[in-house]
């Protein structure tokens, strides 16, 4: 039986999912184990549409569907709470499995506090995360700096500082670092986040930490609640799980990589913030000209939706057929969210015009912020 705060290596006993998943299936499994037993109605994940660089959410109903969502997509960069509340009425009716990110998890944290989520029927598996990497760049930088067919290519991950692509029977690892300083890798929301461990969801997941023997073959488990050693205990109590206590000095290599982590975050927040310290509002003055009004900032933002209408509408500062708008559009927009941005990206990712609308909110919520920093093992999410 595990409790709060307790930490395993765990994999999976399905060989279905050994195969397909990553790190011994176990956040496959955990999710297969929870529809099975009647602990949620149906799991939202993110499974491989096209190619790897196509991540489709599905909602899934049947377990035995689950294992074809196994293994990780760094390519994909979707916010998975945008679908719960949208298209599942914020889980108000049905209880919900849902794997998450750090960015995942603050905007359901978020999303609670305007009751537009019920999180009481939410169950969360939380993956550490060192960033995620767009479809198109990820194609650019494969063909650019790898110099391989991205359509070859038929698995990618980030481990150990490198991304690491597979072709054929080949694979070819270059160091983020190194992609980075020439344009390439993480996107920029995810360089400069530094809630990498989501110690709100109900289980912490992933590869850090692991060491010996089954390095690569277990995934690291911190239980981060109750419900979350609910779940742990009755899956390996029905035998879809198996665990083992981790090696104390991984726990201690785990908080190290988790710390240099926090620095790689401050170091890119001081190379984005430094030139937009100097001329903040012209600066957004000058690139939010291009904007065309489409909306789409808004209609992805997973705390904006509260003004959406509003701004959409006719009003004595957002003035209809006007191109571009008014820049108090923006001005509201930023200063609806500027405690409460999460950093997700999606607002920059999603803008057809290219302007740089996350590192502006960002950039605005870390000024205004007053709220401790996350430290090593805390279970902070104001991600500053």
């Amino acid at each position: 039986m595990v409790a709060k705060g307790d930490m395993v290596y765990a994999w999976s006993t399905d060989a279905d999912i050994l195969k397909k998943g990553e790190l011994g299936g176990a956040v496959t499994t955990l999710q297969k184990y929870a529809l099975e037993s009647g602990m949620v109605d149906a799991v939202l994940a993110v499974k491989k549409g096209q190619d790897l660089y196509d991540a489709v959410p599905v909602l899934i109903t049947d377990p035995a569907e689950l294992a074809d969502t196994a293994g990780s997509l760094h390519c994909g960069t979707l916010l998975v709470t945008r679908f719960i509340k949208k298209y599942l009425d914020g889980a108000k009716n049905m209880k919900i499995g849902v794997t998450v990110k750090g960015c995942d998890m603050m905007a359901l944290l978020e999303l609670a506090k305007r009751g537009a989520v019920n999180l009481d029927n939410i169950l969360t598996i939380g993956l550490n995360c060192g960033g995620s990497v767009s479809a198109v760049s990820a194609r650019e930088m494969i063909a650019d700096k790898f110099e391989v067919d991205p359509d070859a290519v038929h698995k990618e991950e980030i481990d150990k500082g490198q991304f690491i692509i597979e072709y054929g029977d080949e694979h070819k690892g270059i160091s983020i670092d190194d992609l980075e300083e020439e344009g390439y890798g993480r996107r920029s929301n995810c360089r400069r986040c530094k809630y990498k461990i989501p110690r709100q969801a109900d289980l912490a997941c992933g590869n850090w930490g692991v060491i010996g023997p089954k390095a690569g073959t277990v995934t690291f488990i911190e239980v981060c609640s109750e419900k979350g050693a609910d779940l742990l205990t009755k899956a390996v109590a029905a035998g879809a799980l198996a665990t083992e206590a981790p090696i104390p000095k991984g726990i201690e290599i785990r908080g190290k990589v988790e710390n240099a982590m926090f620095k790689l975050g401050d170091k890119w927040r001081k190379n984005d913030f430094a030139a937009l310290s100097k001329d903040l509002w012209g600066t957004i003055q000058k690139e939010t000209s291009r904007c065309i009004k489409c909306y789409s900032c808004v209609e992805n933002c997973p705390v904006c939706f509260t003004v959406a209408d509003e701004l959409k509408g006719e009003s004595r500062m957002i003035t209809s057929g006007e191109i571009p708008p008014n820049p108090m559009f923006h001005l509201r927009r930023f200063a609806h969210i500027s405690d409460t941005c999460v950093n997700c990206g999606q607002c920059e990712e999603l803008c057809p015009m290219d302007i740089p609308l996350a590192l502006f909110s960002h950039a605005i919520r870390a000024e205004s912020d007053v709220a401790y920093e996350p430290k090593l093992g805390e279970a902070s999410y104001n991600n500053k």
